[in-house]
């Protein structure tokens, strides 16, 4: 009974929120225990008002220079007066808490202490150094800017508003995981954005509770409607000019300090097939490559099966010379269609791994040998066909024309049901499974929003924006499928017209 009643007490005072005093000694003391006497936590001792005064920081999270210039400094030049208007910050508060004195510690502040003040002076110094902006590799771009997100939250924030200089845009801070402490910002049009829209994203972010986050990708998994379909419910991008056009359509972008992603909320599957490329070539041009680009994705899933399907089932399909020298690659081959099939695309998979992992003039290699060297080899050997060769070359360069790398993935993961399907039925198979992939496609909803919109259901008025650009003086109204609280986003563009 007695280890009960030990435990309860216990219990009780770890939930007590430690609170500074007004002895300095003390004050650090607890401020190097909530550390757990960490040794990058250096202390400055100084005089102020001819009391001691006492500088905390952590020296890895902020700029020793400023540090020098804006704080230590001003407080050995001035020596008496008001602490607060004393020291050289953007930022200063002032707190009696032990725990948001460590927050502040840990998001590059410092933390001044005076003797016989049970209060603590927070005054932000500058973080440490962030990558430099620059174009993603991932999501280049021939016509549209040159610039992209990384992995420091104001910065992001900062290309956001470089874009939208507007007062109705509107940022909510969340903190995520209770390790890491990982700032999340909700960024949205306040105006225009759907408010259940809002709720919903703000109920499923305030929701979570873990120990750690450390990329979109986990927070990605932990607010979308249906984590076992193959397709991304969630677009994540780093390129702003992206990001902006979905938050002038309603829609809500998610930023996560330390990741260049960059989330968008609700999304839709065309929007995966979308380019920044398509607003600034002619309007038809833009939509010639949208419509390449949805005929890719169908191509990544079906060529190989299709192929299987003709050669084990439907040959008759085939010209008499296409079929011969079909025919005559296959003769000395030992194995089926589908082991090739199978084969062929678990190494382009690897080859694919490999040219990731490696610095970039291996991987150049590797695509070369993998591409030119195993290929030969493999039908000199009589392992695999030549046309097989071709069909997994093909199906692989349309598996990387989609814009957005994971919807490429989806698409070749979904081929492998596909084969297993066109070799135990043929043609039929191909059509049941496409049969199953639309019939997801239709039932999916992101963040409340049809997955398949504007097909499924049909929207008229959304197709122009689709799979299809209309010109952009034709487009007066916004998609439909973020609910925007106003349709209506441009009047007469082309008046002068008619004078």
């Amino acid at each position: 009974m007695s280890f009960f009643k030990e435990n309860s007490s216990l219990s009780i005072r770890s939930n007590k929120v430690a609170q500074l005093s007004d002895n300095i000694d003390e004050n650090i003391k607890m401020l190097q225990e909530h550390f757990c006497h960490t040794e990058d936590l250096m202390k400055k001792e100084l005089l102020f008002n001819n009391q001691k005064c006492v500088i905390l920081y952590l020296e890895s999270m902020l700029k020793k220079e400023l540090l020098q210039s804006s704080i230590i400094e001003p407080i050995l030049e001035m020596q008496v007066g008001d602490i607060e208007k004393t020291v050289l910050s953007t930022e200063i508060e002032m707190t009696s808490i032990i725990p948001d004195a460590g927050k502040k510690l840990l998001d590059g502040s410092c933390v001044i202490l005076l003797e016989n003040d049970s209060h603590a002076y927070t005054a932000s110094v500058g973080g440490i150094e962030a990558r430099a902006i620059q174009e993603p590799n991932n999501e280049r771009s021939i016509k549209s800017a040159h610039d992209g997100f990384i992995e420091s939250f104001d910065s992001n924030l900062q290309l956001l508003r470089k874009r939208i200089k507007s007062p109705k845009l509107k940022v909510k801070f969340f903190t995520i995981g209770s390790l890491t402490n990982t700032k999340v910002g909700m960024v949205y049009l306040d105006d225009l954005a759907n408010k259940e829209l809002i709720n919903e994203v703000e109920r499923r972010l305030v929701s979570i509770e873990l120990d750690h986050l450390y990329s979109t990708g986990e927070l990605e998994e932990l607010i979308e409607d249906s984590p076992y379909s193959p397709f991304p419910h969630i677009l994540a991008t780093e390129r702003p000019d992206r990001a902006v056009s979905y938050i002038t359509e309603g829609k809500i972008t998610i930023i996560m300090d330390g990741d260049p992603r960059v989330m968008v909320v609700p999304i839709t599957f065309f929007s995966f097939f979308q380019a920044p490329d398509d607003y600034n070539s002619r309007w038809f041009v833009g939509s010639f490559f949208r419509l390449m680009r949805v005929f890719s994705f169908i191509v990544t899933i079906s060529l190989p099966a299709i192929y299987i399907a003709i050669v084990s089932f439907h040959s008759e399909v085939l010209p008499i010379g296409i079929l011969y020298s079909i025919r005559v690659s296959l003769e000395y081959v030992p194995f089926p269609p589908f082991m090739e099939a199978l084969a062929m695309q678990i190494i382009l998979e690897l080859l694919k791994e490999a040219s990731i992992r490696l610095p970039s003039p291996i991987a150049q290699t590797i695509g070369i040998v993998g591409g030119l060297v195993i290929g030969t080899a493999v039908v000199d050997a009589h392992i695999v066909s030549n046309m097989m060769i071709v069909v997994i070359g093909f199906t692989a360069i349309a598996s990387f024309v989609a814009p957005i790398n994971e919807m490429g993935t989806s698409a070749r993961l979904l081929g492998f049901p596909m084969i297993i399907a066109a070799t135990l039925f043929g043609f039929f198979g191909i059509v049941l499974v496409f049969m199953f992939i639309f019939m997801h496609l239709s039932k999916l909803d992101s963040f409340g929003t049809p997955y398949f919109s504007p097909l499924a259901p049909f929207k008229k008025e959304d197709l122009k924006d689709s799979f299809i650009r209309l010109p952009i003086w034709k487009l007066n109204t916004r998609p439909t499928d973020a609910k925007p609280a106003y349709e209506n986003q441009q009047g007469k563009t082309r008046a002068w017209k008619k004078k």
